[in-house]
Protein backbone atom coordinates (compact mmCIF):
# COMPACT_ATOMS: atom_id res chain seq x y z
CA UNK A 1 0.00 0.00 0.00
CA UNK A 2 1.80 3.44 -1.14
CA UNK A 3 2.51 5.93 1.55
CA UNK A 4 -1.05 8.52 1.47
CA UNK A 5 0.08 11.61 -0.02
CA UNK A 6 0.39 14.84 1.42
CA UNK A 7 -2.15 16.45 -0.46
CA UNK A 8 -2.15 20.16 1.06
CA UNK A 9 1.63 20.01 0.40
CA UNK A 10 1.43 18.56 -3.37
CA UNK A 11 -1.03 20.89 -4.33
CA UNK A 12 -0.61 24.20 -5.80
CA UNK A 13 -2.33 27.13 -6.20
CA UNK A 14 -2.23 27.28 -9.76
CA UNK A 15 -3.71 23.98 -10.25
CA UNK A 16 -5.71 22.70 -7.18
CA UNK A 17 -9.04 23.48 -8.92
CA UNK A 18 -10.48 20.39 -7.76
CA UNK A 19 -12.14 19.20 -4.73
CA UNK A 20 -11.78 15.80 -3.41
CA UNK A 21 -15.00 13.59 -3.98
CA UNK A 22 -14.82 11.72 -0.67
CA UNK A 23 -13.30 12.29 2.25
CA UNK A 24 -10.36 9.00 2.90
CA UNK A 25 -7.10 7.54 2.61
CA UNK A 26 -5.71 6.86 -1.04
CA UNK A 27 -5.13 2.97 -1.22
CA UNK A 28 -4.57 2.85 -4.79
CA UNK A 29 -2.13 5.68 -6.46
CA UNK A 30 -2.08 6.96 -9.98
CA UNK A 31 -0.19 4.74 -12.14
CA UNK A 32 -0.35 5.59 -15.74
CA UNK A 33 -2.02 2.59 -17.93
CA UNK A 34 -2.05 0.71 -14.81
CA UNK A 35 -4.69 2.85 -12.42
CA UNK A 36 -5.45 5.97 -14.06
CA UNK A 37 -6.88 7.37 -11.27
CA UNK A 38 -6.86 7.26 -7.49
CA UNK A 39 -9.08 4.64 -5.36
CA UNK A 40 -10.00 6.77 -2.33
CA UNK A 41 -10.98 4.68 0.81
CA UNK A 42 -15.11 5.17 1.99
CA UNK A 43 -17.51 3.92 3.55
CA UNK A 44 -20.29 2.65 1.48
CA UNK A 45 -23.12 4.75 1.39
CA UNK A 46 -20.75 7.86 1.64
CA UNK A 47 -22.21 10.71 -0.82
CA UNK A 48 -19.62 11.59 -3.63
CA UNK A 49 -19.25 15.29 -4.12
CA UNK A 50 -18.75 16.64 -7.76
CA UNK A 51 -15.09 17.64 -8.04
CA UNK A 52 -15.61 21.26 -9.53
CA UNK A 53 -18.56 22.78 -11.64
CA UNK A 54 -19.74 21.02 -14.98
CA UNK A 55 -22.20 19.02 -17.04
CA UNK A 56 -22.96 15.06 -17.06
CA UNK A 57 -21.07 14.07 -19.78
CA UNK A 58 -21.72 10.24 -19.82
CA UNK A 59 -23.38 7.67 -17.52
CA UNK A 60 -22.20 4.08 -18.56
CA UNK A 61 -21.17 1.16 -17.00
CA UNK A 62 -17.87 -1.01 -17.18
CA UNK A 63 -17.66 -4.53 -17.91
CA UNK A 64 -18.56 -5.72 -14.44
CA UNK A 65 -22.03 -3.63 -14.71
CA UNK A 66 -20.97 -1.01 -12.28
CA UNK A 67 -21.65 2.30 -12.78
CA UNK A 68 -19.43 5.30 -14.00
CA UNK A 69 -20.44 8.94 -14.13
CA UNK A 70 -18.32 11.42 -16.29
CA UNK A 71 -18.75 15.25 -15.64
CA UNK A 72 -17.02 17.53 -18.25
CA UNK A 73 -15.42 20.89 -17.17
CA UNK A 74 -13.65 23.51 -18.67
CA UNK A 75 -10.52 23.19 -20.31
CA UNK A 76 -11.27 19.95 -21.57
CA UNK A 77 -11.15 18.02 -17.80
CA UNK A 78 -13.46 15.52 -17.36
CA UNK A 79 -13.67 14.08 -13.35
CA UNK A 80 -14.41 10.07 -13.86
CA UNK A 81 -16.31 8.09 -10.73
CA UNK A 82 -16.68 4.72 -10.44
CA UNK A 83 -17.53 1.88 -7.95
CA UNK A 84 -20.30 4.06 -7.01
CA UNK A 85 -24.50 3.44 -6.84
CA UNK A 86 -27.71 5.69 -6.21
CA UNK A 87 -26.30 7.72 -9.07
CA UNK A 88 -28.12 11.44 -8.48
CA UNK A 89 -28.02 13.41 -11.81
CA UNK A 90 -29.09 12.89 -15.32
CA UNK A 91 -26.87 13.09 -18.30
CA UNK A 92 -27.03 16.66 -19.36
CA UNK A 93 -27.08 17.75 -15.78
CA UNK A 94 -25.35 21.10 -14.42
CA UNK A 95 -23.34 20.23 -11.46
CA UNK A 96 -21.61 22.26 -8.94
CA UNK A 97 -18.66 21.59 -6.98
CA UNK A 98 -19.46 19.90 -3.78
CA UNK A 99 -23.16 18.51 -4.94
CA UNK A 100 -23.88 14.65 -4.49
CA UNK A 101 -23.67 12.87 -7.45
CA UNK A 102 -23.46 9.91 -6.35
CA UNK A 103 -22.95 7.02 -3.24
CA UNK A 104 -19.81 4.74 -2.69
CA UNK A 105 -20.62 1.20 -3.61
CA UNK A 106 -20.35 -1.57 -0.73
CA UNK A 107 -16.96 -3.31 -1.21
CA UNK A 108 -14.42 -5.28 0.57
CA UNK A 109 -12.69 -2.67 0.56
CA UNK A 110 -15.39 -0.10 -0.04
CA UNK A 111 -14.09 2.65 -2.27
CA UNK A 112 -14.19 5.59 -4.77
CA UNK A 113 -12.17 5.14 -8.31
CA UNK A 114 -11.39 8.79 -9.62
CA UNK A 115 -10.04 9.83 -13.04
CA UNK A 116 -9.05 13.24 -13.77
CA UNK A 117 -8.56 13.33 -17.66
CA UNK A 118 -7.31 16.45 -20.00
CA UNK A 119 -9.45 14.92 -23.34
CA UNK A 120 -9.14 11.39 -23.43
CA UNK A 121 -5.85 11.17 -21.62
CA UNK A 122 -5.40 10.62 -17.72
CA UNK A 123 -3.39 12.89 -15.50
CA UNK A 124 -2.19 12.29 -12.33
CA UNK A 125 -5.36 13.82 -10.03
CA UNK A 126 -3.29 14.75 -7.11
CA UNK A 127 -1.66 17.90 -8.22
CA UNK A 128 -4.84 19.58 -8.93
CA UNK A 129 -6.68 17.95 -5.68
CA UNK A 130 -7.38 20.33 -2.68
CA UNK A 131 -7.47 18.44 0.68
Amino acid sequence: VPASPQMAKEATAATARFAMPVSGSIIRGYQKGKNDGVDISAKAGTAVKAAADGTVAAITRDTDQVPILVVRHADNMLSVYANIDGIAVQKGAKVTRGQTVAQVRSGNPAFLHFELRKGFESVDPMPYLTP
